[in-house]
């Protein structure tokens, strides 16, 4: 695997998502860089996604002669979205989920898949968003349950899974209170066992811990600032 590290991220996807359909069983090293590749495909798309969409409503504002330009720009980065993430759904659902993984690896999984659905559920409209939203609400749920019964509360998975589901809660379904408690508890049970953390997964579990704890403190801030906003 060290030769992918120095591939593009495309190919690097590529080979494993190939690799997966053999049936073989990914290793963590293996599950990481499927998990990097596909990230650093899609996450320049969402960014671009979300520059060409406030484009679009700034032209419709002013009746641009270009409006038709942008909208045709941004169904294009829909769609490869799209096309990215139901790969990778896909790869979830019909291969890495139906072997007899360890806890560890199903809820990665789980999460992945998850993952993904948000993405979607960020930009579809209609009952595709709502079919998004809620298959993405089920996987995190279903990896958060099993992620607190397996995995201790400083594992990164475990910890990824609490950050992204409570930006799930915040984001898609604007249940702030029910984001800010979900990351709050992640945050103090990783805390209570702060001293037993392994060194191999304390750099990964100490950066989602501050992820989390930055998030929490910018909702906590909003919710604060609605609260003391005179329109009502």
């Amino acid at each position: 695997m060290f030769v992918l590290k120095y591939i593009s991220f495309s190919e690097m996807a590529r080979y494993i998502s190939n690799l997966t359909k053999l049936g073989v069983e990914l290793t963590a090293e293996e599950r990481n860089l499927l998990s990097l590749s596909y990230k650093n495909l899609i996450g320049p798309k969402r960014s671009a996604l979300r520059v060409v969409s406030a484009a679009v409503e700034k032209e419709e504002e002013f009746g641009s002669p270009y409006l038709e330009y942008y909208r045709m720009f941004k169904r294009q980065i829909e769609k490869e979205m799209r096309d990215l993430a139901n790969n990778i759904i896909g790869l979830a659902e019909n291969y890495l989920l139906k072997q007899e993984n360890p806890p560890e690896s199903t809820v990665f999984y789980l999460k992945l898949k998850a993952d993904y659905l948000r993405y979607l559920a960020e930009f579809e409209v209609g009952n595709d968003k709502h079919d998004a939203a809620e298959y993405s609400l089920a996987a995190y749920k279903e990896a958060y349950e099993l992620a607190v019964n397996t995995l201790q509360p400083t594992h990164p998975i475990r910890l990824g899974v609490a950050l992204n589901l409570s930006v799930f809660y915040y984001e898609i379904t604007n249940a702030a209170d029910r984001a800010c408690k979900l990351a709050k508890q992640a945050f103090d049970d990783a805390i209570a066992e702060l001293d037993n953390i392994s060194d191999e997964s304390y750099k990964d579990s100490t950066l989602i811990m501050q992820l989390i704890r930055d998030n929490l403190a910018l909702w906590v801030a909003d919710m604060q600032k609605d609260e003391k906003d005179p329109r009502e």
